[in-house]
């Protein structure tokens, strides 16, 4: 064996442990940080719902909905950025990684810049009221206001949540937790601080929708000004082929995104049609409900995505399958054991709490909590493959999906009730998705596996 070789053998088994244990960290702090997002709503609701009154606390929560569906309005240059950064960290090389980070932040800051001035000056000529169907004693002015507060934070966070992307790419995903959850609590106190001092109710709506904001922006110059000055984005590191190769990157992600969005959340749609709105909070509310276990696996996972990156770089393939497999195990379990309490005993957390007429059908939720028990599965080789930009087949596989369960729902929910709903969406995916990951995650490990002619080669070169 090679020196070279023999030398890489000899740092996978600490590189991997410390590789472990970061995402070990990952995962914890994802939950604590998971868990301190959802403080912020149940302390706000009965707080800011009698301060605002029924109709102004609907219009505020109609905007940030409305913000809410433009998830796609990094074009995929967050997802794009983390997967070519991860090998920068890996390989020690600064200078590309400048180059990907100046180029993201470029492009995603003239669309921030350019959608806030649109956003301005246009504002006078939409009709906020009618877009929101604003009744009662919520004045134009008002309606106006909240919109484009909301509308505003949102864009201008969109540069300024890149941080979160490279923290992960540079295996710092415990820090970015860490401030993520800062900004969740920060945004209450000060929530909080508002309406105790009686101040207007928009202030209460630009301080929640700001204080995240500022906390991202803190987060990306201490990050950038401390901890990694070496990758710090400037207008002189950007460059034209690193432009190229990220946005080709993001392209595919931006499109495997919107692909996914509307295959998983047509179902309420394609029940509407096909039973009538009135089956559609039947299924809406326990839908909704099991829908926390999918952000439940995406915690888990997502600390995946850089480190398989790292590992793959590497060459530390033996690393990355035993950790798949672990992660499988343990996104199942996350997915599983709170699927199998909701089947069990969800029929009377509904009839308890949330009266909508579940009429004790079972197959309901045991569907629902199948569906997302194959995504959990999967789910450890999706990050494999987004960690290499292996995205093609994932795209493959969801377009199919999308044309095939839309097809089967209808017909089911029309023949069989909403039931069926979750049941012909797990038997499509193991029909699409499932083969396409398996056969991703095989073609992500072969384009690093080094051939056994190759190794031969450098040893009987290294022994001329």
């Amino acid at each position: 064996m090679s020196s070279g070789v023999a030398e890489r053998t000899r740092r996978a088994g600490p590189a991997g442990a410390s590789r472990s244990r970061r995402l070990i960290s990952g995962v914890t702090t994802a939950l604590l940080s998971r868990a301190a997002g959802l403080v912020v709503p149940i302390v706000l609701v009965p707080v800011t719902l009698p301060y605002f009154g029924n109709d102004l606390y609907g219009l505020w929560m109609a905007v940030a909905s409305l913000a809410g569906m433009a998830a796609f309005a990094d074009l995929g240059l967050g997802s794009g950025l983390m997967t070519k950064l991860a090998p920068c960290y890996a390989h020690g090389d600064a200078v590309r990684a400048r180059r990907y980070v100046s180029n993201a932040y470029l492009t995603l800051t003239v669309l921030a810049v350019a959608l806030t001035a649109l956003l301005w000056l246009t504002a006078g000529a939409v009709p906020w009221t009618a877009l929101f169907n604003v009744t009662g004693q919520v004045t134009p002015e008002q309606t106006r206001m909240i919109a484009l507060i909301c509308l505003t934070a949102f864009v201008l966070n969109v540069p300024l949540s890149l941080i979160a992307r490279v923290q992960y790419a540079y295996q710092q995903v415990g820090r970015s937790n860490v401030w993520q959850s800062a900004g969740n609590l920060a945004a209450l106190a000060v929530v909080l601080g508002v309406v105790w001092a009686e101040l207007s109710p928009l202030l209460v709506v630009a301080v929640s929708v700001a204080t995240p904001l500022v906390v991202n922006l803190l987060n990306t110059l201490w990050f950038f000004g401390r901890q990694e000055p070496g990758i710090r984005p400037t207008p002189r590191a950007v460059d034209a082929a690193a432009a190229l190769e990220l946005t080709r990157l993001s392209g595919l992600f931006f499109v495997l995104t919107v692909v996914i969005a509307v295959a998983t959340n047509a179902d309420t749609l394609i029940i509407a049609h096909a039973l009538g709105l009135s089956a559609v909070a039947g299924y809406a509310v326990p839908a909704k409900l099991m829908s926390q276990l999918g952000q439940l696996v995406v915690l888990v996972n997502v600390p995946l995505w850089p480190a398989n990156g790292e590992a793959l770089a590497q060459g530390h393939l033996d690393w990355v399958r035993r950790t798949t497999r672990r992660m499988t195990v343990l996104s199942v379990l996350a997915a599983g054991l709170p699927a199998a309490a909701l089947v069990a005993f969800g029929d009377r957390l509904f009839a308890a709490w949330l009266p909508v007429p579940m009429d004790d059908d079972r197959w309901l939720l045991a569907g629902l909590g199948v569906w997302w028990l194959l995504q959990a599965a999967l789910s450890p080789r999706f990050m494999v493959q987004n960690a290499d930009g292996v995205i093609v087949p994932q795209l493959v596989g969801w377009a199919a999906f999308l044309v095939l369960s839309a097809l089967g729902k209808w017909y089911a929910a029309d023949r069989l009730g909403v039931a069926a709903v979750p049941w012909v969406g797990a038997l499509g995916y193991a029909l699409t998705v499932a083969p396409a990951a398996l056969y991703g995650y095989r073609r992500t490990l072969r384009r690093h596996r080094r051939p056994a002619t190759d190794q031969e080669g450098v040893v009987a070169h290294a022994v001329r």
